[in-house]
């Protein structure tokens, strides 16, 4: 549209296209809710107030209109669906915009993945802004399916749909500077780059902040959080499957420093999709413990498209986009309808029908395991070994020395004590390579359960409480083309198949979301504990955060950043 058109529509002299009649406007600039219309044109916003007329009317009177909310950091991979299946799930709950890092993909395939990603991001009602993977592989002490440098990623620079560097993991790499973590760093200094520390503090975070690190979504107390926001970095505050941070940090947002904070949900599973929600659920969260919902709802909005430099988006003001939310009120945060560039895309918790072309993007398969060389059996060499200990809803673990049970000359799982094995297959270059450790607070009593998801490298990562189910599950595994398992002995119990890298399904959400209650509910039969044992399992192979993890290269102190051996000499 011509700018004078456009003008002339806002200054009442000719229709707009939309006009939304009747509606309470939640204005993130003036921390007020008032009584507006929104008249619409060309797919933006073109007036607040009154006084429009417009070609189409809609009455949204008693509701309340928000901007579309931003996700500040997810991982799509992690929803176990491609992009238009994730949209299907968040978009109808208000998200209308997403900034997501897809090193999931990327390092399971490399370039191959995150060309994946852009591709079946298209033509979809969710915006998907990209932050290219800084980290692949995460670590040096995992077998990953893909390297990727500096110069890998260069070409990806001036798309329009990345914005920067995603998360720098690799902290350790950044404070001492490592070259190739440096040379990230400087191709992406006039963009943002987004960070990854968790507990990190000090000398050592003020490096890593001069390193040009500009936000942290690892928070888990307030004293860290307000030590970063010190230094000037920008807090996401996550609520994740299995990692829970809001509350624990909401006493860090006062009205100093709310426009510092962003929400994000990082790996979500469909369940919780679908059950809670994505960032309405973080936003009715916050709200419920106390957090003024203007505020919230600024958080989710205004403060991710300030920060990611997304101008267009985020407010309700004459020029943005017109990606909006219509709220039943500002208790409930229930979604009514949404619009996205004008249009509504979602009605009373559904996606409408849209035009999409009949085409589908394609990846190689992923699982390529040597089962020749792989044995879970462990010789005994002490009574005493290193144990990751599992802490409920949180992605840091503790550091365990335990006493071992000893049969036969072997350290053996003990149930009774919550003392279960946990290997880390090699699942991308048919090495052989895995390592066998024990882990505690899974709770499984008998069987086991496996994954292709296994944070970052995304190897072959299986619990048990005897060796015999953790071949029978790491098997059925690998056939599947990659994904969740749970057998007992020599029976496979349930399966979520993902066959688009090992990570994600090539079925509707729903039919996920049905075979993970059935995977959850078998494991939970042979006794685990937690919500979601195969989300936490996931992460106890990502090697950069505290304090004792496992990849097929062996166990990581990851507090000295350096391998340890199972046996305490």
């Amino acid at each position: 549209m011509e700018l004078n058109q456009f003008i002339k529509i806002a200054r009442g002299d000719a229709p707009a296209d939309l006009l939304l009649k009747g509606g309470q406007v939640v204005n993130v600039f003036s921390g007020e809710v008032h009584n507006a219309d929104i008249a619409i044109a060309d797919g933006k916003i073109v007036g607040v107030g009154g006084g429009f007329t417009a070609k189409e009317t809609l009455d949204v009177s008693g509701k309340v209109i928000a901007p579309g909310f931003i996700d500040a950091h997810v991982h799509i991979e992690s929803s176990m669906v491609p992009p238009s299946e994730f949209a299907r799930a968040v978009v109808p709950r208000g998200t209308t915009t997403v900034i997501t890092d897809p090193h999931e993909i990327g390092n399971v395939l490399g370039l191959d993945g995150i060309r994946y990603m852009f591709d079946a991001a298209k033509y979809n009602p969710l915006s998907m802004f990209v932050m290219l993977p800084s980290c692949v592989p995460a670590t040096n002490m995992e077998t990953s399916g893909a390297t990727l440098r500096s110069y890998d990623i260069e070409p990806f620079k001036d798309n329009p749909w990345v914005l920067g560097l995603a998360e720098m993991m690799n902290y350790p790499g950044t404070i001492n500077g490592d070259p190739e973590v440096l040379a990230k760093i400087t191709l992406f200094k006039d963009k943002i780059i987004d960070g990854h520390a968790p507990g990190l503090s000090g000398l050592a975070l003020n490096a890593y902040v001069a390193a040009g690190i500009r936000s942290d979504h690892e928070c888990t107390t307030v004293e860290e959080a307000r030590e970063k926001l010190r230094l000037g970095m920008t807090i996401f505050i996550r609520e994740a499957t299995t990692a829970h941070n809001l509350e624990a940090l909401l006493p860090i947002i006062t009205p100093a420093t709310a426009a510092r904070i962003c929400w994000c949900t990082d790996d979500r599973q469909p369940s919780d999709l679908i059950d809670q929600g994505g960032i309405d659920y973080v936003i009715r969260r916050a709200i419920r413990q106390g957090i003024d919902p203007v505020v919230a709802i600024q958080i989710a909005t205004i403060n991710p498209a300030s920060y990611y430099g997304l101008h267009d988006r985020g407010a309700i003001t004459p020029g943005r986009r017109a990606d909006l939310v219509v709220l039943d009120n500002l208790r409930n945060v229930t979604t009514k309808l949404v619009l996205r560039g004008g249009a509504v895309v979602a009605q009373d918790g559904a996606l409408l029908p849209y035009d999409k072309p009949d085409r589908a993007a394609r990846v190689r398969g992923s699982m390529n395991v040597n089962w020749d060389k792989v044995s879970f059996r462990i010789e005994a060499q002490g009574r005493r070994a290193h144990v990751i200990g599992v802490i409920p809803d949180q992605l840091v673990t503790e550091h365990l020395i335990e006493e071992l049970t000893i049969e036969n000359g072997e350290a053996v799982q003990d149930p009774g004590l919550d003392l279960l094995k946990i290997a880390v297959i090699d699942r991308h270059a048919n090495t052989g390579a895995h390592t066998v450790g024990f882990v505690k607070g899974i709770g499984l009593r008998q069987g086991a359960i496996a994954s292709s998801i296994a944070h970052d490298h995304h190897n072959l990562v299986v619990i048990c409480a005897d060796d015999a189910s953790m071949m029978t599950a790491a098997r059925a595994v690998a056939k599947s083309g990659g994904g969740l398992s749970v057998a007992h002995k020599q029976t496979v119990l349930a399966q979520v198949p993902l066959p688009i890298a090992g990570l994600m399904s090539d079925q509707p959400i729903e039919t996920v979301r049905q075979q993970m209650d059935e995977v959850l509910d078998a494991a939970h039969n042979l006794g685990a504990t937690l919500h979601d044992p195969f989300m936490a399992m996931s992460f106890l192979a990502l090697a950069v955060i505290p304090e004792l993890k496992i990849t097929d290269q062996g166990l990581v102190d990851v507090t000295k950043f350096q391998k340890v051996p199972l046996f305490v000499e």
